[in-house]
């Protein structure tokens, strides 16, 4: 009896956590009418979603791309698109008669995702910043719908 109540309480404690990615597959899952064949796993940006009181934060890692090289937008009104992509900077070798010996860096790659925002995002107040090769972008959330009244009407 014990090890059933254990395992019973062990499946709660284990659904709570997985709530998020649950929400997370719910809310902001990438349409998949919206990607093409190249645009696949391997090219998409790793991302972090964190749903706050007053606004989702997605922490993507976009290393070796400047804010240049990155564009965030919002199509069809709820899909919040981010795009990067850039070229390999030629550093020190760029004077004439030099070479490069051995390239084992990785060349920035376009990457792509999209995010279906949920229905309290407010799509005209989104910010962005990108610092040390992570872009943090800001979704404010709309104030909660004010709710119905209820009158009372006495009966003569």
């Amino acid at each position: 009896m014990s090890q059933v109540v254990d395992s019973n309480v062990f499946d709660a404690v284990n659904h709570l956590f997985s709530f998020p990615e649950n929400i997370e597959k719910l809310m902001f899952h990438p349409r998949s009418s919206d990607h093409t064949a190249n645009e696949n796993r391997s090219n998409s940006i790793p991302v972090d979603i964190l749903d706050a009181p007053k606004e989702y934060i997605f922490y993507m890692d976009v290393p070796g791309l400047s804010k240049s090289d990155i564009q965030v937008t919002v199509e069809d009104e709820n899909t919040l698109v981010i795009k990067g992509g850039g070229k390999r900077k030629r550093e020190d070798g760029d004077e004439e008669g030099c070479k490069y010996i051995r390239l084992e860096r990785k060349a920035p790659q376009k990457l792509i995702r999209k995010f279906r925002l949920p229905e309290n995002a407010n799509v005209s107040a989104i910010t962005a910043q990108c610092e040390n090769g992570v872009l943090t972008v800001f979704v404010r959330k709309l104030p909660p719908p004010p709710k119905p009244k209820t009158v009372e009407v006495t009966i003569s």
